[in-house]
C-alpha cells in the first residue's frame, strides 16, 4: 500500500511540473505577443516624425543642389568647323596611265627578204624621205650577189632600230622606225565602265614622271571604235594643247587625268563634312544660335575634295566641316575658324 502511495504522489508531482511549465511557456509568448502589438502601434508616429525630417533635410540640399547645378549650367558645347555651301563647279574624272609617241610615227620594212649588209642610221639620226637607211643582199648561195636598198616613206628621227647588220630578215621585218617628234600625242586605254564618256574633244590633264609637279593640257583627238576584247579596255589618244614643249619627249610615261563628267554652278561642300550613317548620308548645319541640325542629303558627283548636292540643303547655309561625327541633332556648338 506503501508502494502504490508513493507512485501516485509522484505522478501527481509530474503532471503538476508540466502544467506548470506549460501555463509559463503560454504566459511568455502572450507578453511577447503583446509587446509586438505595442511596438506597431507606436511606428506609424515615429516614421511620420522621421518623414518630417527627411522631408525638410530633402528640401534643403535639394535647393541647394539645384542652386549649385544651376551655377555650373548644363552640357558644354562641342567644338566645331564649319564651312558656307556655294555655287562651283564639279568634274568628275579617271586616271590612268598612258605613252607619250610621235604623231606621225612609221616602221621601215624591207622589199625583199635577205641578210642586212650596211645600215646608215642610229637612234636620234634625222631622215628624210626616201632617203636610204639600209641595204639588203637577197642573194642565194649559187647567184649573183646584189644589194638592195631599203628606203624611209617619211621624214623625222630615228626612233629604234631593231636589226644589226648581218641579220636574215624578210619582208615583215622592221628594219627602222622613224617619227615625226615635231607632234606628239599621249596613247591610253580607258576601262569600258567609263568607255561612253570618252569623246573626241574631252580635256584632260596630263603630268609625266620626267616632270614632276608639271601638267599639260590634252584634248582626246582619236577614239577607237571598238573595245579590246582581252583587256575590256578602250584606245584612245590625246593631242597636247598648245605648242609643244621641248621637254616632252616620245617614249616617256604618262598618267592622264581625263574628265569625264562636269557640273556647273552647283552646290558644292567639302568630302569630310559628310558623314554615312546605316546608308543615308547625312550633314550637320548650324544656325545662328550655334544649334547643330541633322540633315539627310542627296549626292550627286564627286572629286577628292568636293561632293556636289542634290537635295537637302540650301546654298548659304554652314555645314560642319570638322568635328561634325561627336554632334547628335540639337547639340550646342563652339565655332572655330
Amino acid at each position: 500500500m506503501k508502494k502504490k502511495a508513493s507512485s501516485t504522489i509522484i505522478t501527481v508531482l509530474i503532471i503538476i511540473l508540466i502544467i506548470a511549465i506549460a501555463g509559463f511557456g503560454a504566459y511568455t509568448i502572450i507578453q511577447r505577443n503583446r509587446s509586438a502589438q505595442a511596438s506597431r502601434a507606436a511606428l506609424p508616429a515615429i516614421q511620420g516624425q522621421g518623414s518630417g525630417q527627411t522631408g525638410a533635410q530633402s528640401g534643403g540640399q535639394g535647393g541647394a543642389q539645384s542652386g549649385g547645378q544651376g551655377g555650373q549650367g548644363g552640357r558644354s558645347a562641342t567644338t566645331v568647323r564649319t564651312t558656307t555651301v556655294v555655287l562651283g563647279t564639279i568634274e568628275n574624272s579617271v586616271v590612268i596611265n598612258g605613252d607619250v609617241l610621235a604623231v606621225n610615227q612609221v616602221s621601215i620594212f624591207p622589199v625583199v627578204a635577205g641578210k642586212i649588209t650596211r645600215t646608215y642610221f642610229q637612234v636620234g639620226d634625222r631622215v628624210n624621205n626616201g632617203t636610204v637607211v639600209a641595204m639588203v643582199d637577197p642573194s642565194r648561195p649559187g647567184q649573183v650577189y646584189s644589194e638592195s636598198p631599203v628606203v624611209s616613206t617619211i621624214g623625222g628621227t630615228v626612233l629604234s632600230t631593231p636589226v644589226l647588220t648581218g641579220d636574215t630578215v624578210n619582208t615583215q621585218t622592221a628594219i627602222i622606225t622613224v617619227g615625226d617628234l615635231s607632234s606628239l600625242m599621249v596613247e591610253t586605254f580607258v576601262p569600258e565602265r567609263f568607255s561612253n564618256a570618252a569623246q573626241r574633244g574631252l580635256e584632260a590633264q596630263v603630268s609625266l614622271e620626267a616632270l614632276p609637279g608639271e601638267t599639260f593640257r590634252a584634248v582626246v583627238a582619236e577614239v577607237s571604235p571598238v573595245l579590246d576584247p582581252a583587256s575590256r579596255t578602250l584606245r584612245i589618244r590625246l593631242y597636247f594643247a598648245g605648242s609643244a614643249d621641248p621637254r616632252i619627249k616620245a617614249g616617256m610615261f604618262a598618267t592622264v587625268s581625263l574628265v569625264t563628267n562636269t557640273r556647273r554652278d552647283v552646290p558644292v561642300i567639302p568630302r569630310g563634312a559628310v558623314i554615312n550613317t546605316y546608308g543615308s548620308w547625312i550633314v550637320f548645319t548650324v544656325d545662328d544660335r550655334n544649334i547643330a541640325s541633322r540633315r539627310e542629303i542627296t549626292l550627286g558627283l564627286e572629286n577628292e575634295d568636293f561632293i556636289e548636292v542634290l537635295s537637302g540643303i540650301e546654298t548659304g547655309e554652314n555645314v560642319v566641316s570638322a568635328g561634325q561625327n561627336f554632334l547628335s541633332d540639337g547639340d550646342l556648338v563652339r565655332v572655330v575658324e
